[in-house]
């Protein structure tokens, strides 16, 4: 069961929208930085372009939204050890990723802007995704 809550991130207050999932954090790491898997559990998500496959501090490209549109995005905060990342999608800043090690699995969390919050849905959805494909 997906929670949602206001808490304090590096980036200010965020509304948080998260997950337990039965499965180690390095994978839902993995999960989370392979552009080529964003369209497996991303709801608006249907392709990306990157040269990245892996994204890193610095990744660029498009990602492709229902009907065609493609949207660049920029990776401006990538943090492995604590496994956190964020971008900007348009220039605007937008949700950060972060994977909490709880010991026995992990937490994903999907980090938004407050304005943003009519996103959290689509997160509660890809936090199910996410959990479907790690625990299968």
């Amino acid at each position: 069961m997906a929670e949602t809550k206001l808490a304090d991130t590096p980036d200010g207050r965020r509304i948080e929208v998260a997950a337990a999932v039965d499965a180690p954090p390095a994978a839902a790491w993995d999960l989370l930085i392979d552009t080529h898997r964003w369209p497996e559990w991303g709801p608006s998500v249907r392709a990306v372009e990157c040269e990245d496959r892996w994204i890193r501090f610095g990744s660029t490209g498009r990602v492709v939204l229902p009907g065609g549109v493609r949207v660049p995005f920029a990776v401006d905060g990538f943090d492995p050890e604590v496994r956190r990342w964020t971008w900007r999608v348009a220039r605007i800043p937008a949700t950060g990723h972060r994977v909490d090690d709880l010991g026995s699995g992990c937490r994903v969390v999907f980090e938004l802007p407050v304005l943003a919050a009519g996103y959290a849905p689509v997160c509660h959805l890809a936090l199910r995704r996410i959990r479907n494909l790690l625990e299968g």
